[in-house]
């Protein structure tokens, strides 16, 4: 069985492992946001494309394009 930490002990790990940490500047995020919703939109226009060229394919090859 692990031996129990005090809890005083344990937030002061806490507290020294979240001094730790280094957070993004606003303008990191803010840069990182627009990558984000721009690789969303490239991924939707791809996703656009290739359902439209398989529905008209599968239409193509069912007789369903009049």
């Amino acid at each position: 069985m692990a031996s129990k930490t005090n809890p005083f002990a344990f937030l002061q790990q806490v507290r020294a492992e979240i001094a730790k940490v280094t957070w993004p500047t606003r303008r990191e995020t803010m840069i990182t946001t627009v990558m984000v919703f721009i690789m969303v939109v490239l991924a939707m226009l791809f996703f656009l494309l290739v359902d439209q060229t398989i529905g008209w394919l599968v239409a193509r090859l069912l007789g369903l394009g009049g």
